[in-house]
């Protein structure tokens, strides 16, 4: 048997008003997903735990069947696995964002989709100019890079800037969760602080705004960790080889903790024009070398987060016409069967623009397997599925089942 995770992150939402009071799952064309929905079981998956922070990180590590309070350590180290980057003892690593402050308020977490090239420079200079032994930064994809820091405390209370667009950045500055940890957080706001001034007339930024675009204006460091430890999935589940198929740091530095192959896919940008085709096409060939593959398609979410509606049920369409319905008919008469699960990793709901809580609709399709009554893939129809809810491990279980 061979096995491959559709991963849309952020595809699931609430009823929106402009869509009939539907959501976008609901309201896009989606036959392939029915299809999925019609030959396998559904459920719904709660990727949070109770007092967690519905981050990517941790609902990722959930659908892996990871249990996040006990390994999750931030976004930093999981992206630093991605980018080749050593996070030794003593080292902390931290995601850090590049933003845009607008009149002192943070306007977006992403500096309008900065380029990765003007990304790199910006963070080559920043480096160049606040680096030093004790911390460094490194460039990563569009806004999404690395701080690392010696002798840094985690033990801190960071926000992710896209948890709080329009709000004043002094409000939500990091704060230390210990005395000893004062020295961390004073030193990371200092740097939020100089970066401001650095990036303000930096000749990329100024290009920028005379194009009408947004500078990337600040650093935002979050996500504080150190090395995790985690078990790769073959030492757990019924597998030996597999692969992940992100344009996400975070998602290929999990997979690589998990100990799968990261695949680059050229033209994978983690937005709505990502390449949809090379990525199912990848997953394919990886499909065909290995037991397993994990497919992450970040689109969704970040329609999500811009609170577009229209947009994410294009990205939601575009999952289904440009890359199940290939995985779909090229795996159908393969001589090895092929077990497809499809499912968000959290809700990113258009109304608030960020992540929440609330449990995901997944279908799980193996061929030959007797199906549930549900003909439908969205939100509310996967109720009546045969696996009702489901927690912790028990998703991956069945999927591996």
């Amino acid at each position: 048997m061979k096995y491959i995770i559709v991963l849309g992150d952020g595809m699931a939402d609430e009823p929106i008003e402009s869509l009939g009071n539907q959501t976008p799952l609901q309201f896009a064309r989606t036959p392939c997903m029915d299809q999925l929905a019609k030959q396998g079981n559904t459920g719904l998956l709660a990727t949070i735990p109770e007092g967690m922070h519905p981050g990517s990180e941790v609902a990722n590590l959930s659908v892996l069947g990871y249990d996040p309070v006990r390994v999750l350590e931030g976004r930093g180290v999981l992206e630093a696995a991605s980018m080749g980057i050593d996070i030794l003892p003593g080292e902390m690593a931290m995601r850090c964002n590049l933003i845009c402050v607008e009149n002192g308020k943070i306007k977006n977490h992403s500096a309008g989709h900065i380029s990765n090239e003007e990304a790199e420079t910006l963070i080559h200079y920043l480096n160049e100019k606040l680096g030093n032994e004790q911390l460094q930064f490194f460039p990563g994809v569009s806004y999404r890079h690395l701080l690392k820091l010696k002798g840094g405390d985690k033990r801190l209370d960071c926000t992710p800037p896209h948890d709080v667009p329009g709000t004043d950045f002094r409000q939500v500055l990091i704060r230390p969760l210990s005395g000893d940890s004062q020295a961390t957080a004073d030193c990371l706001n200092d740097l939020i602080i100089r970066s401001q001034a650095l990036l303000e007339n930096h000749p990329v930024n100024q290009k920028r705004k005379a194009e009408g675009k947004d500078p990337a204006n600040s650093i935002w460091p979050w996500s504080p960790g150190y090395k995790p430890q985690m078990k790769k999935l073959s030492e757990e589940y019924p597998i030996r080889t597999g692969a992940v198929i992100s344009a996400v740091d975070l998602v290929k530095g999990i997979g690589i903790y998990a100990g799968l192959e990261s695949i680059k896919v050229v033209g994978a940008t983690g937005l709505y024009n990502t390449n949809y085709e090379g990525k199912v096409q990848a997953a394919l060939k990886a499909l065909k070398e290995k037991d397993f593959v994990y497919l992450h398609i970040e689109a969704s979410d970040e329609a999500g987060h811009e609170g577009d509606a229209e947009l994410k049920v294009k990205t939601i369409e575009d999952i289904d016409s440009r890359v199940l319905k290939t995985l779909m008919e090229e795996t159908e008469n393969w001589d090895e069967p092929v077990t497809i699960a499809l499912l968000p990793d959290h809700p990113t709901p258009c109304r608030i623009k960020t992540h929440t809580n609330s449990p995901v609709p997944f279908v799980i399709y193996k061929p030959g397997q007797t199906p549930d009554e549900v003909t439908e893939y969205n939100e509310f129809s996967v109720k009546k599925g045969k696996y009702g809810l489901l927690k912790g491990n028990e998703f991956i279980k069945a999927f591996f089942e």
